[in-house]
């Protein structure tokens, strides 16, 4: 899903490489020309060039101990890969090296956790998602988008996030008012607005089976009775409702 989202013959700067497999797959099948293997961890490094070596690809990928984009230079990569850890990790490496990550044609990114607030940070800090995908895989889910700088943004002359700005699909939706613009950004920034524009199959899934887990938990909070049950309880139904109006976006099939 990663590899499917580099743009053939852009340099690569691999954050947090672990064993350096997806460099070796980029640079094997002819995507990337060069790669830049970075992790803090001297043992995944070590894992990297072993198998770096083993593929004949020394001349290609180069290993580099790197706390985020530190060792990066600032035009050495077109492709900045960041992926398979927290969103609250890949904000703080995407901040200390913004200025580095700005200059990238494009940002592919998958964060394993807090997904409505990177995507909150995406947006604040000039970045527009322009691509998003999604798999399901040994029991979890997992999504991944592609960000552009805000000038490089445009993708078949439209700018896909800029549809929050006016509620977009909402105004069907939602009724007119002042909030219909913040109910938008919310609901994308939780769930992706490219994900719900396509119906993707398998955020629907995860919808779904995300709906089922909180209405069983809503039956226990409400069934304890205590103050801090109480509160628990209200924010399942606020997440509830945000699952409801993220199913209209899949019609019928949504409340299945």
């Amino acid at each position: 899903m990663v590899a499917d989202m580099v743009t053939p013959g852009n340099r690569l700067a691999d954050v947090g490489c672990d064993h350096g497999f997806l460099d070796i797959c980029l640079v094997q099948e002819g995507i990337c020309p060069r790669a830049l293997a970075m992790d803090v961890r001297e043992g995944p490094l070590g894992s990297a060039r072993e198998h770096v070596r083993q593929a004949g690809l020394g001349d290609y990928i180069e290993i580099r101990r790197s706390d985020g984009l530190r060792a990066c230079g600032a035009d050495e990569a077109d492709t900045l890969v960041c992926a398979g850890m927290g969103g609250r990790l890949m904000e703080r490496i995407l901040t200390e090296g913004l200025d580095k990550a700005a200059r990238m044609k494009e940002l592919i990114l998958q964060p394993q956790s807090e997904l409505p607030e990177f995507r909150g940070f995406l947006r604040k800090a000039g970045f527009r998602i322009v691509r998003e995908d999604a798999v399901f895989e040994e029991g979890k889910y997992y999504f991944a988008m592609k960000a552009l700088p805000r000038d490089g943004a445009l993708v078949q002359g439209r700018s896909p996030a800029g549809d929050a700005r006016d509620g977009g699909i909402f105004r069907e939706l939602l009724p007119e008012s002042a909030e219909t613009a913040e109910h938008a950004r919310q609901l994308y920034d939780m769930f992706g607005e490219l994900l719900l524009r396509e119906g993707h199959p398998v955020l629907r899934s995860y919808l779904l089976e995300r709906r089922g887990c909180l209405q069983k938990l809503g039956t226990v909070m409400a069934q304890a009775g205590t103050e801090r049950a109480r509160g628990r309880l209200e924010e399942v139904q606020e997440e509830l409702a945000r699952i409801e109006q993220a199913l209209h976006f899949f019609g019928r099939e949504g409340s299945v």
